[in-house]
């Protein structure tokens, strides 16, 4: 036989996608025995939560359509009895697996069985197309699928597409892609079934933590890891691959126990969650956070006669539009040193005048004549002083391109989540779901510089399409924040 004897083709909807946490609100089950349809069930689930929004909308199951749907234990019975002693048959199969993997293991009852993913499937048998998820087979195979999103539907269409490899490949050629579509995928060592496959394929911020699922209501643990990525599946992925458990990074993947996701708005709103998220956390293999409360910037002490011909002024939480007199912006005395060795050799400045150079008389740049002479008497302290201010004059922050505050909107089609990003002379005054507040949110909020944040937003604005999309607080009235 081309195809294993028994099938079990079955689809769930759920709250989510995270087998763990989320729960299942549809069942849907084709069994398969020598080729015909031996049995076909269904049924709504009570999941014992609420439904988002997003995900009602998605798939059309309302909180009223299962709230008095028989829960999962109560079908566990006649779900285990379809199921026996035949191939697990879904698309992108470990997700539905991990889902009834969990529900079962809830009731505290065991649940295993060979997987068929009809994804890998579909790869096997047809390597030159690109695109494998189910509305793509549904458009390319012109499958017949009533109520997508309804797990009945979805099931049917998956039992067309094999009937139709089964008619369209010899036998020898379909046995030999569904070896290669059952063999089992490497899983992440502590990772419950399925959570891998469930990550989605969308821009966000990961987390990866060494202890289970927290019950409801309990504080979260403090995570190992915080990562960002284009594709949170491919990268979280990444960190399980064989080929990258070396080291430290075999040390991590070794370790994790839970994975959590959060998908952002854009690009600006991964960057500020982010930063935020290890400012709280200082995950232990993230590379360690400079303090943010330690950034100064320099202040020249004019006609000083002996170095240090500068102080250092704290600027962290303070407002930019008070700044005077302020040069760059630093972090710690090494940043400080390392340019002014730079503008030395660019403008013939003393190093002992710096503080960079002990001793008294020449210095050893005036010996080599990459220093103007200040320290030899050949020109006094005012000239050098004054290529030294003109020189840092052009360090200071950016000049605000705005008059008042300004706004950014972000949003991410696949997880609906919207996001209006507040900042006024390089400083987050805050983000909000939409833009009603924003007017009074910049008119009550003080700014607090943040190195950190000026550098996000800056890197983010060089981008020209990002900077097209910035709009003004004030036009709010007119423009409203379309």
């Amino acid at each position: 036989m081309s195809l294993p004897r028994r099938l079990a083709f079955i689809d769930v909807e759920s709250t989510g996608a995270h087998p763990v946490r989320d729960r299942i609100t549809e069942i849907a089950i084709l069994r398969i025995e020598d080729g015909q349809v031996v049995a076909s069930w269904e049924s709504l689930v009570c999941p014992g939560q609420p439904i988002p929004p997003l995900i009602r909308e998605v798939t059309g199951i309302s909180d009223e359509m299962v709230a008095d749907a028989p829960s999962f234990e109560a079908l566990a019975d006649t779900v285990e009895a379809l199921l026996a002693d035949c191939v697990f048959v879904a698309h992108n199969a470990r997700f539905d697996f991990g889902f009834i993997k969990s529900a079962f293991d809830r009731i505290g009852r065991r649940f295993d069985a060979p997987v068929l993913c009809t994804v890998k499937l579909s790869r096997a048998l047809y390597p030159e197309h690109h695109r494998h998820g189910l509305d793509a087979l549904i458009e390319r195979h012109q499958l017949v699928c009533d109520a997508r999103h309804r797990a009945m539907g979805d099931v049917q269409a998956l039992w067309q597409f094999v009937c139709q490899a089964r008619a369209a490949f010899a036998p020898e050629v379909l046995e030999r892609a569904v070896e290669r579509a059952m063999k089992a995928a490497a899983q992440a060592p502590g990772l419950p079934e399925g959570l891998l496959e469930a990550v989605p394929d969308v821009p966000g911020l990961y987390l990866f933590h060494d202890t289970p699922e927290p019950p409801a209501g309990a504080r979260d643990t403090r995570p190992l890891y915080v990562g960002r990525a284009q594709s949170l599946r491919a990268r979280v992925r990444e960190h399980f691959a064989a080929q990258a458990r070396k080291g430290r990074d075999a040390e991590l993947a070794a370790r994790v126990r839970r994975v959590e996701w959060v998908e952002t708005a854009g690009e600006l709103d991964t960057s500020l969650q982010e930063l935020a998220l290890l400012r709280r956390f200082g995950p232990p293999y993230n590379r360690p956070q400079e303090p943010a409360d330690t950034v100064f910037a320099l202040r020249l002490l004019t006609g000083r006669r002996r170095a240090p011909i500068y102080e250092r002024v704290p600027v962290a939480g303070t407002d930019p539009a008070q700044w005077t007199g302020l040069h760059g912006v630093f972090r710690n005395a090494r940043e400080v040193d390392n340019l002014l060795r730079e503008l030395a050799m660019l403008y013939r400045l003393c190093p002992r005048r710096l503080g960079l150079e002990g001793g008294s008389g020449p210095c050893t740049a005036y010996q080599g004549r990459r220093c103007a002479g200040v320290c030899a008497r050949r020109e006094s302290i005012d000239e050098h002083d004054g290529r030294l201010a003109a020189a840092l004059s052009a360090l200071g922050p950016k000049p605000w391109p705005w008059s008042g505050a300004v706004f950014v909107r972000e949003s991410n089609a696949h997880s609906g989540r919207e996001m209006f990003h507040l900042f006024d002379r390089w400083c987050h005054l805050g983000s909000v779901p939409d833009a009603a507040s924003l007017a009074a949110m910049a008119a009550s909020t003080a700014r607090a510089f943040d190195a950190d944040v000026a550098r996000i937003l800056t890197r983010w604005l060089a981008v020209p399409v990002h900077l097209a999309g910035v709009q003004p607080v004030d036009g709010l009235g007119a423009t409203g924040a379309e």
